[in-house]
Formats: C-alpha cells, structure tokens, sequence
C-alpha cells in the first residue's frame, strides 16, 4: 500500500502538471472504487481550475477554485498521473479527467479497487465525513506530545506506529524501518518507553520517511509516482521484506512476525527489548 513517502511523490510530481490547469470532461469506469464514483459530482467539477495539489496522511488533496477539494486515497494498488490523451488506456482505468483542451488526462488506475476519489464541497466537509482523526504529520512531531502517545498506551510499538490518530502517513514498511534505525523491538509496549527511547523513535521516523522521499519511495508491487517513474527505497530497506537474510547492521537473520494484524520485519538482535 502506498505509504506517505509514496503518496508525497505523487503529489510533488502532479503539481507542476495539474496547477492551473482546467478540469474539462470526466470519463469513469463501470466497475466501482472503494467509494462509487457520484455522477452529480461531474457537473460540479466541470470546468473549475486546480488551485493546488497536497498530501496529507496517505490523502491526496486536489484544491479545486473556489473552495472544492477531489479527495485521493490510492488504496492498495491505486496510480494517478498526468498523461498525454493519446497514450493507450491501461487496463484498470477508473477514471479520466480531461485537463484544459483535453491535450493531457489525469488517470486513475486502481487493479483491486480498494481506493477512491471523492468530491467535497471544501475541507471541512471532508474533516466531517473522515471514520477518524489525522494525527500530526511526522515531520511536525514534537518530543513531548509525542512521549505521551506512547506513554498512554500499553500497545506494541508496532500497533501504536500505523495508528493515524497519532502520527498520520506511516504504514507497515515504514514502521518496520524506523523500529529498526531506532533499535527498538516492534513487540514493546509505549508505555514502557523511556524518554530517550521515545525521541530515539521520533526521530528515526523523520530520517527514514525523509530518505524515502529523496528515493521516490517503495516500489513493491504497483506504485509508480504522478509521472510514471518508479520508486528505488525498495533497495535501501533493512528489514522490510527481507526475511531470513543478514540483518544489514549485525548479521543475525531478519525474522518476521505478525503483530497488530500486520506482517513485522525486525532484527532480534538488534532490537532486543
């Protein structure tokens, strides 16, 4: 699943390619995205121009003059980039939208259809509709509010890590990453956290998701970036995915465990508790 360094790439590669531009014509797909697409959601995003494009979480947030926000969550397998109109159509393209003279498309793709695109009247309204709060943003973390997340909760590290309502955008790879840079064992509970090891956390959290961005994220399985290219921290990871090999730090074999219903990627050695 995109995580926020892929969903970040996303947004920084559209932005030059979609702000200004106009919304001209919608197309969509027969078969329905986690959310069905509204055809009353057509008319009101017909001609209105791209104000701006952002991330926030794993949320794409398409600013729409005057005041209406297209909502993008990319799911699982989701891609949404910039194409010139005449490119073939993929399989799995949900939905085209039609930029200016119709010259280019923004296209959604989405194999498992597990995301969406939504249409609200402005920002509110999509605070309003959301199933939870967004925690901060991880490059917003600050020391002491975060300490008391984890000073809270008796979950595992791991549980606590891909809970939104505390630090919105990190996801099962980047978890497994930033537990590791931090030495930390993912099966530990927040409350047993001392001082040092919570800031130890905090800040390995920005330093991984900061490489990641510089790398154009994961590429797993499907993502690809606003422009097509595909992400190279797949190469760089140091447990994630890498079951059985030497731990890149000690040489102990990397085990995997299933923890808050998630696959875990750690180093028993290095992240003792």
């Amino acid at each position: 699943m995109p995580e926020l360094p892929e969903v970040e790439t996303v947004v920084r590669d559209l932005r030059p390619m979609l702000v200004g531009r106009r919304l001209s014509a919608v197309r969509r797909s027969p078969h329905p995205l986690r959310v069905r697409w509204s055809p009353e959601w057509e008319s009101r995003l017909l001609s209105r121009s791209v104000r701006g494009i952002r991330r926030r979480g794993k949320w794409i947030l398409i600013d729409l003059e005057p005041d209406h926000l297209l909502v993008v969550h990319l799911g699982m397998t989701g891609q949404l980039t910039v194409v010139p109109a005449g490119d073939p159509l993929a399989d799995h393209v949900h939905l085209q939208f039609d930029l200016d003279n119709g010259e280019f498309q923004l296209r959604y793709r989405d194999i498992r259809r597990f995301g969406s695109a939504v249409l609200y009247a402005d920002e509110q309204a999509w605070t309003t509709a959301r199933d939870e709060d967004l925690g901060p943003e991880p490059f917003d973390l600050q020391p002491g509010p975060f300490r008391e997340s984890l000073s809270r909760t008796e979950r595992c590290l791991k549980a606590i890590l891909l809970d939104q309502r505390v630090v919105a955008g990190v996801g099962n790879i980047y978890a497994d990453e930033s537990l590791f840079m931090a030495r930390l064992d993912p099966r530990g509970r927040g409350c047993d956290r001392t001082p040092r090891q919570a800031e130890r956390l905090r800040k390995a959290i920005v330093a991984v998701l900061g490489k990641a961005i510089d790398s154009r994220g994961s590429t797993i399985r499907d993502y690809v970036g606003g422009s097509g290219l595909k992400g190279g921290y797949q190469h760089e990871l140091a447990v994630y995915g890498r079951t059985g090999q030497p731990c890149p730090r000690c040489g102990q074999p990397v085990e995997c465990i299933r923890l808050a219903g998630r696959s875990t990627h750690w180093c028993p050695r290095c992240q003792r508790s």
